[in-house]
Parts: C-alpha cells; sequence; structure tokens
C-alpha cells in the first residue's frame, strides 16, 4: 500500500531525502553536501547540476527503503527560498550559476530602485522591503550580466530551487508555489494575485520566464517512471520557514516559530488577513490549500548557524559545531565579549546590507570560549530584536517553538528563553521543515482531510525551556549588545 511521504529537503549547503510514515514518524534519511562557491565579496552561488545529481541519490535511497515506488503514496520538496535558478528548458540542464539567497550582488540595485521611489510600491504588493536577500533581482542581475541566458531565448526557464527540482523530476512541467512565488519581489501576495507585471517591468524580469504560481498540496505533476521505477504524486511544496511553520503546526494567528538553520528566521501566523507592518518586518504567505491562502509577519536573521560553521572552518576555533554548548557552559558569563554576526549584512528589522562583522570587547582574559558564547548569545539577541519589531506591529509572542540544526543545543535553548523571558519549546523531532513538508504531501495525497489534522496528528511531543535568569543580569546584557549593534550601524 502507498502510504509513506518522501520530502526533498533541499537547504542551503545540504540535500536531505527523508522517508515518513503517515502518522509522521521519521523511517529514514539519506543526505549530501554540496559546495558552496564563492567568487568574490559578498558573492555567493551554487551548482544546480551538482544538486539535482545529490537529489536524485538521495531520493533514490529512501525509495529503496520504502519499498520501491509503488509503496510511496508522494514526494513533498521543502527548500531554501530566495536562491534562484537558471535552466534549459530542452534539457533541464542549468545555464548559469545559481544565485543563492545569501548573495549581496545587487545591494547597488536595490539601492537605486529605493532613490527612484520603488519601495513603498513594492512592499505595498509583495510585502517584502528592496533588498538583495530576494529573487527578483537576482533575475534581473542576472539577464543584464550573463550573455548566455539572452542567447538561450525561449529555452530559458528560471525559478527557485523548489521549482527546479520539479522540473528535473517531471521532465518538464514549470510551476512555483506561492510561498516561494511570494519572495521574489514579483507577486502580488494578495487575495488570488499572482506575478505583477509592473513589478516584473521595474525589476527586468519578462514574464515569460517564470513558472505558473500553484497551492501547497496541489498535486503539479509526477515523476518520470525513468527516475524511480514509476510515477510517484509531487503533491506538497513550501519555502524551508514555512513548511518549518507549519511543521510547528503553528497555523492559528499568534502561533510563532523560530528555525536556526544556516540564518535564523521567525514567522508568526497571522490567519487569512494579511499582516502590514511598520516596523520593516515581512508580510509573506504562510501556506495556499486550494485557492485559500493564510499569511505570516516574519523576521529574517543572515547568519545563524552558518556563524558557528565559520567559526569550526573558517577561523578553526572549534572541531565541531557541538563543541560550542560545552564552551559556553565552561564559562559563568560572558565576559563582556559580544559578537555582532553580520557576515551577509544584518536583515530584519535593520535591513543594512553593508554592514559588517565585529567582535568587541577582547582582552588577554578572553579565550576562544568567550568567542564561542558570543556566537550563541548573538542568536537570542537578533531574536530579542524581532520580538521588539514584532511586538511593536502588535504582534506579542506568548511562547515561541523553535526547531532546525542549532536547536538540539540545550545551551542556547535555555539562552533564548532568559532573554526573551518567556517559554521556548523545542520538539522532540526537530527537523520541522521536512515534517512540513511531509504534512503538506500527506494533505496533497489525500492521506487527510486538510492541513490542520495532518499537523495534529504528526507533530510529537516537545521539551519546554522557561525563564531562569535574574531581570538585572538579563538587562545588563541587552545593553552591551545594543552598544556593540550601535557601533556596527554607525
Amino acid at each position: 500500500m502507498a502510504d509513506k511521504i518522501i520530502v526533498i529537503d533541499e537547504g542551503t549547503t545540504s540535500t536531505r531525502t527523508m522517508l515518513f510514515a503517515a502518522d509522521g514518524t521519521p523511517l529514514g534519511s539519506a543526505q549530501r553536501e554540496f559546495r558552496q562557491y564563492y567568487p568574490g565579496p559578498g558573492l555567493v552561488e551554487h551548482d544546480a547540476a551538482e544538486i539535482w545529481t545529490a537529489t536524485l541519490a538521495c531520493t533514490r535511497e529512501m525509495i529503496m527503503r520504502a519499498g520501491g515506488a509503488d509503496h510511496v503514496a508522494a514526494i513533498g520538496i521543502t527548500n531554501q527560498r530566495e536562491t534562484i535558478v537558471f535552466w534549459d528548458r530542452k534539457t533541464g540542464a542549468p545555464l548559469a550559476p545559481a544565485i543563492v539567497w545569501q548573495d549581496r550582488r545587487t545591494a547597488p540595485d536595490c539601492a537605486a530602485l529605493k532613490e527612484a521611489g520603488h519601495e513603498a510600491l513594492v512592499q505595498q504588493r509583495t510585502g517584502l522591503l528592496l533588498d538583495p536577500y530576494f529573487s527578483g533581482s537576482k533575475i534581473g542581475w542576472a539577464l543584464r550580466n550573463w550573455p548566455q541566458l539572452a542567447e538561450a531565448g525561449e529555452r530559458l526557464a528560471v525559478g527557485t530551487i523548489e521549482s527546479y527540482l520539479v522540473y528535473r523530476l517531471t521532465g518538464g512541467v514549470h510551476v512555483s508555489d506561492a510561498t516561494n512565488a511570494s519572495r521574489t519581489l514579483l507577486m502580488d501576495i494578495d487575495g488570488a494575485g499572482g506575478w505583477d507585471a509592473e513589478l516584473c517591468d521595474i525589476l527586468g524580469v519578462p514574464l515569460r520566464l517564470l513558472p505558473e504560481i500553484t497551492g501547497c498540496t496541489a498535486t503539479v505533476g509526477a515523476t518520470d517512471p525513468a527516475l524511480f521505477g514509476g510515477a510517484i504524486p509531487i503533491c506538497g511544496m513550501a519555502g524551508d520557514q514555512q513548511a518549518a511553520t507549519i511543521g510547528q503546526a503553528c497555523l492559528s494567528p499568534g502561533q510563532t516559530k523560530a528555525t536556526f538553520g544556516t540564518g535564523a528566521f521567525i514567522l508568526s501566523a497571522s490567519g487569512t488577513a494579511r499582516p502590514r507592518s511598520m516596523n520593516r518586518l515581512l508580510a509573506t504567505i504562510l501556506v495556499q490549500e486550494g485557492d485559500q491562502r493564510s499569511y505570516a509577519l516574519e523576521g529574517s536573521v543572515f547568519v545563524a548557524g552558518s556563524l558557528i560553521k565559520w567559526l569550526r572552518d573558517g577561523l578553526g576555533l572549534l572541531a565541531s559545531a557541538g563543541e560550542s554548548e560545552g564552551l559556553a557552559r565552561s564559562l559563568t558569563d560572558n565576559g563582556g565579549v559580544y559578537l555582532v554576526p553580520a557576515l551577509a549584512g544584518l536583515g530584519a528589522p535593520h535591513w543594512r546590507p553593508d554592514a559588517l562583522a565585529a567582535l568587541s570587547g577582547l582582552s588577554f582574559a578572553s579565550g576562544k570560549a568567550h568567542v564561542a558564547r558570543a556566537a550563541l548569545e548573538a542568536q537570542a539577541y537578533q531574536a530579542h530584536d524581532l520580538k521588539s519589531a514584532f511586538a511593536a506591529d502588535g504582534v506579542d509572542w506568548a511562547e515561541l517553538r523553535i526547531d532546525g540544526g542549532m536547536a538540539p543545543n540545550d545551551w542556547m535553548a535555555q539562552d533564548l528563553a532568559d532573554m526573551l523571558n518567556l517559554t521556548v519549546e523545542r520538539p522532540e523531532f526537530v527537523e520541522s521543515t521536512a515534517l512540513g513538508a511531509a504534512m503538506l504531501a500527506a494533505t496533497g495525497a489525500g492521506l487527510y482531510p486538510d492541513l490542520r489534522q495532518a499537523a495534529t496528528a504528526m507533530r510529537g511531543r516537545a521539551t519546554r525551556f522557561t525563564p531562569a535568569l535574574d531581570a538585572d543580569i538579563r538587562k545588563a546584557r541587552l545593553a552591551g549588545w545594543q552598544d556593540a549593534l550601535g557601533k556596527v550601524l554607525a
């Protein structure tokens, strides 16, 4: 019986395919890392062909684990949202490097568009701000600067990662789900809005290049039988942060999750009413079931887990990412050391692509434990800045549900509870992004009548962390962070 779910979880540094039972129980996973390319300061690229090869290998492994294609009810896909791919419609082969969400090459373009007065229109229609983070400006830049794209003519297709994978998996279906489309700067997210011709014109993106926008539980096609020994429906798609919000069962207005992965992304569900921020937060589509869209208010931090990875791989201060917890615990306080992790600029609520990282408060008494602790503390400080912005927009958090690669760190989870002064909840299964995509696919495959029932049935148990820090210490630490942050922003 086809009652298992395959989820392709396409991250920033690796591809992972997971196998789930219909009740959400994880049954196995396969993962492969792929290279990050940094051709210059602020430039981040991927090889989409390498991503496809890794995806194919991992997915085949999990289909074998399931017992074959006829045992799989559906495939779900979740992905790094703003990374953009350019490929040949005839062959599916990439025609240029994929430009990653962290890439800052379009900062001058976005600044020029702001100067020309376009940001108000962009925010009104898309819920976003003019920042190189989003994929629309990346597409316009590539079309102007990479001649092979112009030479491809009608053969050129453009899309985010899930769009590219569906094209390759199906042999030619060109679609994008509403959550990913809502992150391009090119979509009107109100009501039944689709690609916006005026915004496409402003950003220099021809409408003919873009995929059809679909719902998140829609059956968009089936895999080419030659790939896996049978055709498997693809019927669950969402960008990684929306998928994590769904996986945490944050579907009712005010329910809030934070994913600490490569970056840190906090979303608070808003229901069917689109939020409008006055504090430089983002409005985004949380999920689309059929024709009905629901929304979320979002704050985006660009550097979280990637900071620990940089301490390990770039500076050699850590032997492993897990070492950071022990180092943080070895200290009674931070020794006045603060790390503002603006390695890819600063996201919400500051939106400063020009900001540079800074480590302050060092003395001869400082050691690598202070740097490691400062890196972990920075996650709570950045979350606190976002909590203040959410509250100013009328969305104060009652609790916070966390997940992602950094979430198993108990010290960081407790520090979040202490600095935010609220309960932090961590699910037993922290891969909420993949679980959310599994919920969508299970709904699309008809294993559950709707997403809310899938989320209720498939989400597991959780651990709770409650505040335990003296109020004066919290106040002093936050003051130290604001001082360090102010120097970076100055």
